[in-house]
């Protein structure tokens, strides 16, 4: 076992790659078992433009954002991200739009970000999908 000498920095941990979770993904595979009709293609093709489309009116709000327009989005994003099984992206949504829809506005800034982020991480594990 080799050891680090004193004062040497640890080496930096490795890039987490994003991924989608596997149970989703099985149950879109259900839809289609044999691939035959490219249904898992298809539906992850209408997820990355639908979610394009989001993180574009997403990065509108940055600066004096509309809750309503940001719990609108959180909400269309909320199933369509949970069905593909890119579940962190669900979960904020689901969080933010709770909150949103209570009237507890938060710090909007940081939950569009959070989102962004999100969508971002997703929208790389898709495309990893769609373009191996």
């Amino acid at each position: 076992m080799k050891s680090e000498p004193p004062g040497a920095a640890a080496p930096p941990p490795e890039p987490r790659s994003p991924t989608l979770d596997a149970g989703a993904l099985a149950r879109l595979r259900e839809l289609d078992p044999d691939g035959r009709h490219g249904v898992v293609m298809r539906v992850m093709a209408a997820f990355e433009t639908s979610l394009l489309r989001m993180l574009v009116q997403l990065a509108a709000e940055r600066q004096g954002g509309n809750p309503g327009v940001v719990a609108s989005v959180a909400h269309t994003l909320k199933s369509s991200s949970a069905s593909v099984g890119a579940l962190a992206l669900s979960q904020a949504c689901a969080e933010i739009e709770r909150r949103l829809r209570d009237g507890q506005a938060g710090d909007l800034a940081a939950d569009v970000e959070r989102l962004l982020s999100e969508g971002e991480s997703a929208l790389a594990a898709v495309g990893a999908m769609l373009r191996p």
